[in-house]
């Protein structure tokens, strides 16, 4: 595709030319995509509110404490202990959001990402509900402040800052627990003025984005336009204008035979341009703004149906496949991407599998000297036991392994509660016949009923001459 001029690349839709906000007014998408994403979108928007309150084995589905440092991931709880498997599991998103991009640019934007979903599938329909469509909008922000402006402006205004609490309310589920969540509505704000000005502030964040930064959050914040122009080639999926079927573009024009005059398919009704939520023209070609709504796609279908001509005319497709004919197929980029997320996917995986059910974390009490017991070498130790698991253990023992020797727990009995953690104290003494170096290296075990399911490793100080 031949762009002899390509200026609309220098500047954004949402600003014109005097470097001021240019306001978006999307005509209302009607098409099988759109009814597609709406259908996803509630299923999204249903989990995105009820996985904070949905429990598996007791434990949250998904929860993000991170003040308590406290995670559930799909009902299992993960701990500060775990987090090189968090770490792990943040480069294998990364690398299948590469893949992905790829394969299919940025379609995650049009179809899963909640900032989409919401913009789109909730307040614009409430705008338009309200409002009315793209042309009734125009008219009434044009207009003068009376009383059909003051009412409709003020219900809508009212339903986003509704709508805007109640995902701030979904997102603090996440971050301190949706059991939390409803004591703290049960007791009200008056008990809890900390929690209500957290919500209050991420309101007035949800709202600013979806009231009035709208689209400009995924041109101008959202980083993931601009990374899909290094990882998108000629073979990548996108929303895509067939500029060889299309071009050149005239208005229609009746008992006109455009064959004859060799003219493209493209009436140039712009109503692609008039749907797009981000104010672009997809037959300028692939650009960072579009987000994959496929709304240019339904408008376009429903004119050539219109009209007698073959859909398709804007569709998912690559450069390659309008250019060439070619269809997708893997290439060496996509099977090496794949390859290195298959291995980062199965190595995460087996560390999940392997992590024990109870981590201990043992350390010498800090600042505390050994101390000599007849002939026997004492220190003094301060002990962690993490429970991973929806089980509960009792009387819990803890022995040494490379030693003979006695621990001694100050508690007495160590009872595991299930996904909790449990601190104490514990001395341990070690005859100096037993010990060879002025730094032992000790080996413990954690025992339940007999069996072995952990150990750990210490330091044992002692005199440096102790035979």
């Amino acid at each position: 595709m031949s762009h002899e001029n390509e200026n609309f690349r220098d500047s954004i839709g949402t600003i014109n030319e005097d470097g001021k906000r240019n306001v978006i007014y999307p005509k209302k998408p009607k098409g099988k995509f759109t009814n597609y994403r709406t259908y996803l979108s509630w299923v999204l928007i249903a989990f995105l509110f009820a996985a904070p309150f949905i429990k598996i084995n007791g434990n949250q589905f998904l929860l993000f404490n991170v003040l308590d440092r406290k995670f559930n991931i799909f009902g299992q709880p993960f701990w500060p202990q775990d987090f090189y498997l968090l770490v792990l599991s943040m480069l294998v998103g990364v690398v299948f959001v590469i893949l992905f991009t790829v394969i299919f640019g940025r379609i995650f934007c049009g179809w899963i990402c909640p900032q989409t979903i919401f913009m789109e599938m909730v307040f614009r329909k409430v705008e338009y509900a309200i409002e009315g469509d793209r042309t009734k909008q125009i008219k009434l922000d044009n207009q003068e402040w009376n009383a059909e402006k003051i009412g409709k402006k003020s219900l809508k205004w009212t339903i986003f800052f509704i709508i805007s609490f109640l995902i701030s309310n979904a997102f603090l589920a996440y971050f301190i627990g949706g059991d939390t969540l409803i004591q703290h509505i049960k007791e009200g704000p008056a008990a809890h003025m900390g929690t209500l000005i957290k919500l209050l502030i991420f309101t007035g964040v949800f709202y600013f984005v979806f009231a009035w930064f709208r689209e400009q959050a995924c041109i101008i914040v959202c980083p993931y336009g601009r990374l899909q122009g290094v990882l998108l080639d000629n073979k990548s999926i996108n929303v895509a204008y067939d500029h060889e079927r299309g071009e050149g573009r005239q208005k229609l024009r009746k008992h006109e035979d455009r064959d004859a005059k060799e003219l493209g398919d493209c009436i140039d009704c712009n109503q692609c341009v008039l749907v797009c939520p981000t104010g672009i023209d997809i037959r300028n070609g692939t650009q960072m703004e579009c987000v994959n709504c496929t709304a240019c796609i339904d408008a376009c279908d429903a004119i050539m149906d219109r009209v007698g001509f073959d859909k398709g005319l804007i569709r998912y497709a690559s450069e390659d496949d309008i250019e060439k004919g070619e269809k997708f197929s893997f290439n060496t980029r996509i099977i090496s991407y794949t390859v290195v997320l298959s291995l980062m996917l199965a190595f995460l995986v087996t560390l999940i599998f392997l992590r024990n059910d109870v981590q201990s974390t043992i350390l010498r009490l800090p600042g505390q000297l050994y101390i000599t017991k007849g002939d026997s070498i004492q220190n003094v130790y301060t002990y962690k036991l993490i429970n991973k698991t929806n089980n509960t253990y009792n009387d819990l023992k803890i022995k040494l392994l490379s030693h003979p020797g006695n621990i001694k727990v100050v508690e007495g009995i160590i009872n595991l509660e299930k996904s909790q953690l449990h601190e104490g104290t514990l001395f341990i003494k070690i005859a100096k016949k037993d010990i060879n170096s002025s730094k032992e290296k000790l080996k413990i075990g954690i025992f339940l009923e007999g069996e072995m399911i952990e150990t750990d490793k210490t330091n044992f100080p002692a005199p440096l001459q102790v035979n």
